[in-house]
Order: structure tokens, then sequence, then C-alpha cells
């Protein structure tokens, strides 16, 4: 089934018997044979002559849709025997940014590895618009940006939403006196202190636009592209600085003595972290079971 479809598929693309022969390496007799029995197996006609050249019925494109998957799926599955193969490992290769490594994908990694041991992960990183070209590129399998990606070559699948937080030191300025009916707001930034992210990244184009919305002039001291040199910083220098709130765990508060404020302002600059990858009828077993793997965890 495989060989006869295989053979069909190149006489749909090369519009001739004669030609699909000898792209075939078999005689052109003998290929017009394989045709009719196709055929006649299948109680329905393929092809129309239209002079010299061969034109699909209906149920003839419908074959060979037919057929193109077939081939697809036959080439996924000699991939993935290829790459069980190779010291009985598979590999995928991650895009995402430095930041997005260090705090959205550990706890998601550690629970698709304890599912698949043999699989050996990379990782490439860069900012938004450089991994959709490495997946684009076919240089990375998957990537994990902080954007939602209108692309027609790209599949986007959203994991969830993010929203900014303001990051301060258990002992900021800002905090101590502060009295219940005064709540920190926005008008708080103008002048303030801040360590933000490098310009360039997704996050930072979110801080200037709430900034530049709200008419606000914070004092920038630093800007950074780790997350962790941020927040060991911040007491350090008794600066502010907004942050994901995906990026803040418990954990990681209380051992750099930070507090996080939320207001409503802050609330509404929502970002969709999503995974982005091509046609998925061209990634390995590996990739898609990964892609699985995100949609349940991140569903939780």
């Amino acid at each position: 089934m495989l060989d006869i479809m295989h053979e069909f598929t190149v006489v749909v693309e090369q519009s001739s018997l004669n030609k699909a022969s000898q792209v075939l390496n078999i005689s052109q007799p003998a290929l017009s044979r394989k045709i009719s029995r196709l055929e006649e197996d299948l109680g329905v006609q393929l092809f129309v002559r239209k002079g010299k050249r061969l034109e699909l019925t209906r149920i003839g494109q419908l074959t060979y849709e037919f057929a193109l998957e077939l081939r697809q799926l036959q080439h996924n599955y000699l991939r993935t025997i290829n790459e069980y193969r190779q010291e009985g490992k598979s590999t995928i290769t991650i895009g995402a940014s430095l930041t997005t490594l260090q705090s959205t994908l550990p706890d998601m990694m550690n629970i698709f590895m304890t599912k698949h041991p043999d699989v050996e992960l990379k990782a490439i990183t860069g900012k938004t618009h450089e991994i959709a070209s490495l997946v684009k590129e076919k240089k990375v399998d998957i990537g994990l940006v902080a954007s939602f990606i209108d692309d027609k070559t790209l599949h986007c699948l959203p994991l969830f939403k993010d929203h900014l937080c303001l990051v301060l030191p258990k002992h900021h300025p800002l905090l101590l006196g502060r009295q219940p009916d005064h709540p920190i707001g926005m008008n708080d930034f103008n002048g303030l202190p801040m360590i933000l992210f490098s310009k360039g990244t997704w996050y930072r184009i979110l801080t200037d636009e709430l900034f530049h919305r709200y008419r606000i002039m914070p004092d920038v001291r630093m800007e950074i592209d780790s997350f962790e040199a941020i927040l060991r910083l911040l007491a350090t220098c008794k600066l502010a600085t907004l942050l994901p709130q995906s990026y803040l765990r418990p954990q990681l508060l209380a051992d750099n003595e930070l507090v996080v404020v939320n207001f409503k302002e802050l609330e509404q600059t929502q970002r969709t972290t999503a995974l982005i990858y091509v046609d998925p009828a061209t990634l390995s077993m590996t990739a898609r079971h990964f892609i699985d793997e995100a949609k349940a965890f991140f569903k939780k």
C-alpha cells in the first residue's frame, strides 16, 4: 500500500506517466499497470487525460491528500525510530528567554522528564522575535514566549495569562508607615528608583507601555536581563521592580525578603505566555508529547 501510494503521488506531481516513470526508475508500461490496478482495487477513476497531461478527478484529489498524509506519517515514524536508535535517546530542543527557562519551565520539565526519562532536553535562549525565527527555521522544536504570536506559519498554543506585579524589599520606604487608606498606586512610580528588564524584552515593552499610558516617569537605575540578578539587587540597593506574577514563587520571595504589591492598574497589564511550533504533523513524537504535557500542566 505504501509503495503504490508513493508512486501515485509522484504521478500526480509530475502530471505525466512518462516523467513519473523516469523519477521512479521503472518502465512507463509497468507504472501504468500499477495505477490501473490501484483504480481497479478502489473501484474509482483517479485521473482523466487532458492531451498529454493527467489531471485528478475529485476522488483522485482525495486519494492524493490521503497519500500525502500517509507519506508524512511514515516519515514521522521512521524519524522517531531513528531517534531511538541513537543511544536509545530522543532529543527535543526548546527556545525561550533565559528568565523563562529559570522560572516558568523547571517545574513542568521535571514532570516531563519523570515520564520520559530517555529524552534529552536542549535549550536555546533569545528574545521573543528571535525564538519565533528559530522555530520557523526549525533550529528549535518548540518555542516558549511571553506573547501570543499571530503568524500563519506558526501554531500558537496559549498556556496562561500573566500580569506585572510591583516587587519591593521588605523594608522599602514605600512600605514603611503606609496607612491602609492610602494604598500604593500608580502615582508612587513617579521618581521611584527601579531596576527593570532590558529594553527589547516583552515584559519591558509591557512596562514601558504602562508608564506611557499613565504618564509616569520612574527613576530607572539599572536595566538587566537576568531575573535572578534583579532579585538579588533589590534589597541590596533598596530598589523596586515590576516582574511577571508567574515568576514569583513564595519561597523565592521569602529567601530574598521581598514583598509583592498588586493593584488594579497592574492586574490589567496582561500578557499571554504561549508555546509556538510549526505544523504538528512535522514534529517528532517527543515534541508532540512535550506539547501535550505542557497543556496538561498549565491547565491545572
